[in-house]
């Protein structure tokens, strides 16, 4: 979902602190959600925008808008699910999200 290059970085930071942590994401999220065939990676992705705009969190929400984009979504779809936030989560979430799009957008050029 996030490309080799992500995925190469991440594991270089794995030390023994956060060993057992970083298998913990890899094996029960990465993997086993993530792969389940219930749903597409599309519509993963936009739960994980709604949900990670409603938490506020916006290191992972950039994250996961990298990989919504490689999963297929459009800036057009990314923004209609960002509007969507705005009336269930509250406009200050969603300037947050918008805001967090717009750098990933810039960061690749898209």
């Amino acid at each position: 979902m996030l490309g080799a290059e992500w995925v190469d970085k991440s594991m270089a930071g794995v030390d023994e602190f956060n060993r057992e942590f970083t298998e913990l994401l890899n094996t029960y999220c990465w993997n086993d959600i993530w792969n389940r065939p219930g749903l597409p990676r599309k519509m993963r992705s936009v739960l994980n925008l709604g949900m990670l705009t409603a938490l506020g969190k916006e290191h992972e929400l950039k994250l996961h808008l990298n990989g919504a984009l490689n999963n297929g979504l459009t800036k057009d779809e990314i923004k209609e699910v960002l509007l969507q936030t705005a009336i269930y989560c509250g406009v200050p979430a969603a300037v947050v999200a918008f805001r967090c799009a717009r750098e990933v957008f810039k960061d690749r050029k898209a």
